[in-house]
Formats: C-alpha cells, sequence, structure tokens
C-alpha cells in the first residue's frame, strides 16, 4: 500500500503524491520558555515522518522556525535574558540541545523571524497591492472578506467566527475577524502582563526593551502569523507538500496561514495540513500557562531519548495521547525488551553458535512480517503504533529463537538484527546500543577531537585559513559541532 496521509485540509485520508523534493515546514516553538513534552511530541513525530519519507527514497527538505519576536518573550526580560533578543537567545540554545538529546536529525534550516522582516514587509506590501490587506493607524490588517475560501482549513463561516486581536485593535479594523499582520509602534505592557513571572522585569520597563523595526507604515513590529508564510516561502516555495503543527493551531494561526499566503500569491500554499494530536496531563492540554509540564531537558536527564520516543510512538501523531506514570512505565518496559532483545540477537549472532547451514522458517517469515507489518503502519498516516508493535513482535520471535534452539540461524538472525536497525534505529529513531561504548570511548573521541583543534589553530595563527577551515569542515563532517567565538572554539560531540 502507497502512503496516505489523514489532510486536515479536505478532513479525508489521501494519497501522498509529491514530485521531486519533499517541502515539509513546521510551526516552530515561540521562544519564552523551556521545551516540554508536548513539544517533544510534534518534534518527535515531524522527525519520524522525514525518516519515513527517506526511506521512502523522497528527498526532503524540513524547514522549522523559532519565533524569536512575541510579547510572551518579552515578558521573561530581566528573569531569561536583558532584552526580548536575549531572552530568545537564550531558549533557542536549549531548544537545540534538547533537540540534540531526543536524537532529532536536523531540520535543513532553522528560520527566525527577527531575520526574516524585510520578507514579511514585502509580503504585507503584496497583500495590500492586492486588495487583501488595508493599513490602519500605522498597522495593516488581513481583510477576511476578500478571500472567499477563509475558514477552509478550520471549517469555519466568517460570519459564525468570534473577532480576533485585543479589544483595542477592534476599532482600527474593518471587521472583527481581521488579523493583524503589522502591528505599529513597539509592545502594549498590558499585553504582557498576563504572561510574566514574578522575577521578570516590570511590564512598563520590559515594554521598553522589546525589539521594532522600521516599515511602510511605520516603526512596528510583525504580526504572528504572517511570520511562518513569510519564512515557509522564502526558504521552501509559494506551495509546500506538507505543513505540520499542533490541533491546537488550526484556528487562528495556519488558517489565517493559509488565506494570506493564497491571497497574495494565488496558489495553494499546503497541499498536505498534519496536525498533531496534543499531549494531556490530568485531564488537561500541557502547556506552560498552565505550569504543568514536564521540560525536555528534566525528562531526558530521567529517562532519556529511548524511552521518550517510544512513549510518543505508542500513539499515533494525529490523536491524543495522555502523559502519566503508568505510560510512561509501559514505555520502559517496552524499550527494554526491545534493547533486550536486540542485544541477545546480537550476541547469539556474533558467537561460534550461529551456523550458516542452520534454517529456522518460523524466524525469518517473522522478519519478513514485521518488515511488511511496518510498512503498512508507517504507510497508514505514519502509524508508528502499528509499527511499534510490528518490531515487538519480531523481538518476541527473536527471543523463542535464541531460548529454544542450541545452533542458530545465522542468516535469520542477521536479517531481524538489521530489520530492528532499519526501521527501529532508522525510522523510529531508538539507538540500539547506543550505550554499549565505555567511557573511556568518549575520553578518547574528546582527546582526539581536541588534537584536531589545537592542529587547526596553529594552521590558523601560520595564516593558512584554507586548511583551518578544512580541518572545522571535516570535523562538522562527522557530526561535532564547532563554535568560534571572543572566548576561543568550543565544540560539542554527536
Amino acid at each position: 500500500m502507497p502512503l496516505r496521509v489523514r489532510n486536515t485540509l479536505s478532513g479525508d485520508t489521501e494519497p501522498f503524491e509529491a514530485e521531486g523534493e519533499v517541502l515539509l515546514y513546521l510551526c516552530g516553538l515561540t521562544t519564552s520558555d523551556p521545551a516540554h513534552l508536548g513539544h517533544a511530541r510534534t518534534w518527535v513525530h515531524t522527525d519520524v515522518m522525514c525518516r519515513w519519507l527517506e526511506h521512502l527514497d523522497y528527498d526532503v527538505r524540513h524547514v522549522e522556525n523559532f519565533t524569536d519576536v512575541n510579547e510572551k518573550i518579552v515578558a521573561r526580560t530581566g528573569e531569561d535574558g536583558d532584552d526580548e533578543a536575549d531572552v530568545a537567545e537564550t531558549h533557542i540554545e536549549g531548544f537545540i540541545e534538547d533537540m540534540r538529546g531526543l536524537n532529532l536529525r536536523r531540520a535543513t534550516v532553522y528560520p527566525r523571524v527577527s531575520e526574516h522582516v524585510p520578507e514579511i514587509v514585502s509580503l504585507v506590501e503584496t497583500l495590500i497591492e492586492g486588495g487583501h490587506a488595508y493599513e490602519s493607524n500605522g498597522s495593516v490588517y488581513f481583510d477576511t472578506t476578500s478571500f472567499d475560501a477563509y475558514g477552509q482549513l478550520s471549517n469555519q463561516q466568517v460570519d459564525s467566527m468570534e473577532a480576533q486581536g485585543p479589544e483595542d485593535e477592534r476599532a482600527e479594523k474593518r471587521h472583527p475577524q481581521d488579523f493583524a499582520l503589522w502591528k505599529a509602534g513597539g509592545v502594549d505592557p498590558d499585553e504582557i502582563a498576563e504572561h510574566r513571572h514574578e522575577e521578570a522585569l516590570p511590564a512598563g520597563e520590559a515594554a521598553e526593551r522589546a525589539q521594532t523595526w522600521e516599515s511602510p507604515w511605520g516603526e512596528g513590529r510583525p504580526g504572528w502569523h504572517i511570520e511562518c508564510s513569510a519564512m515557509a516561502m522564502t526558504h521552501l516555495d509559494s506551495t509546500i507538500d506538507i505543513h505540520v503543527a499542533g490541533r491546537d493551531l488550526v484556528f487562528p494561526h495556519n488558517e489565517n496561514e493559509t488565506a494570506q499566503s493564497e491571497a497574495a500569491t494565488g496558489e495553494r500554499f499546503a497541499r498536505y495540513w498534519l496536525h498533531t494530536g496534543l499531549l494531556e496531563t490530568d485531564g488537561e492540554k500541557m502547556s506552560s500557562s498552565l505550569r504543568n509540564f514536564f521540560a525536555v531537558s528534566d525528562a531526558l536527564e530521567e529517562l532519556g531519548p529511548n524511552v521518550l520516543r517510544t512513549f510518543f510512538c505508542a500513539a499515533g501523531y494525529n490523536s491524543p495521547q495522555t502523559y502519566s506514570e503508568s505510560a510512561i512505565a509501559e514505555a520502559e518496559e517496552r524499550w527494554e525488551r526491545l534493547e533486550r532483545g536486540y542485544e541477545r540477537a546480537v550476541e547469539a549472532l556474533d558467537s561460534a553458535d550461529a551456523y550458516a547451514t542452520a534454517t529456522d522458517g518460523v524466524l525469518r517469515e517473522a522478519a519478513a512480517t514485521a518488515e511488511r507489518s511496518f510498512t503498512e503502519g508507517m504507510n497508514d498516516d505514519f502509524n508508528t503504533r502499528v509499527a511499534l508493535r510490528a518490531l515487538t513482535e519480531l523481538v518476541n520471535e527473536l527471543n523463542s529463537h535464541i531460548e529454544d534452539r542450541e545452533r542458530y540461524d545465522y542468516v535469520g538472525l542477521r536479517t531481524a538484527v538489521e530489520t530492528l536497525e532499519t526501521l527501529g534505529g532508522g525510522v523510529l529513531g531508538l539507538e540500539f546500543g547506543a550505550e554499549s561504548g565505555s567511557e573511556g570511548d568518549v575520553e578518547l573521541a574528546d582527546d582526539l577531537v581536541e588534537l584536531v583543534l589545537d592542529v587547526r589553530e596553529r594552521e590558523r595563527e601560520a595564516g593558512n585559513y584554507e586548511r583551518a577551515d578544512e580541518l572545522r569542515d571535516e570535523l562538522e563532517a562527522l557530526g561535532v559541532g564547532i563554535e568560534d567565538d571572543d572566548d576561543g572554539t568550543t565544540y560539542r560531540l554527536p
């Protein structure tokens, strides 16, 4: 069965079709708080989607933004940084560390709002010229009545929608449903007061440290929705293949993205909209604002990436999932069973008891069945629950083979192990055998990297900058992250 996906736009499960490179955009995080497991759920499922598409021989261009311009970020001034930009930088650094900790493959690019203001202004100008937006007191609003398809994604009628934006904006707008593309001036202290923590600066002082930019309509800041349209079209195209976002962003954010993008270009903005279900705890959405979240960094330290990925993969991306002690305990048990089964199989495969002439038709068929079931599950709207079950059943058969036989089927074991590595490791992102290396191996890797960096520094001091750059490139090709700043050079092992 070829890949089929549940498209929020149509409400149907449709065959997935793409020509050449798959263009995928994920609505990233607002950089005001640490990432929590609700965010990690969307990250992991998007990562698995990209891995499966690549497994199907698609090239994937994956773009995920950081929203570093927002009133919630300003509200953290004095608590997490000296101004809005500094707060954003603090949390972006944490996000990237969390992403690497979760064994996420790197996106093609991580654009930030603050570096795309010229593209945002240009897009707003296009909408004004096309009669889809209007200026009012230095702000610019999208005219929802100018776009006949408004409401198509969230399946709503314009007349029945609630008013958008703060109360003080509504007097400036032609229609209550219109939304801001550009906001005049800076940040109103009242807009950040509700998001402020006690450790932060007073709202008025924090607002003075918010970022603003010049525009044809005066000094101001971009609206929330226009940002994603500008970044997606800058780094992908006017039409993208897949847009991923949390279910809670369907309206108004994704609806407004669709309207402004299609109004500007006259083309379909996203061909497939895939929305991840929410992670709930104690019957409520896990949320920074509700303070009921489990930070990704803490979860990684306590549980590790494999348990977390096993937990997330136990439910399909588009269904809600409940975080609880029992659900985590089940994920721990499942991962331990997968890991133990894999390690036993590798040990048996590399033992003297594995024979070329020994044959176990049941084991070989189990490997083939696991691959078929895994493929059927993933092609059914990236159903990781079915895929994970297929691997668990394969491990069960591996255990039976090892326990019941004195002479192991080498070919059958090798096929099963490679199936676990290719599908469980390559697609679900589980790290089989990752903890088998010794602490000494890590220390040796550190020593070798430092040795190369010492050689690189000597080359730079001698003026051999081209060779120094080649050494840096070679380290980065191995997955070693290199950062040069005024204090020297730091690195991060993969």
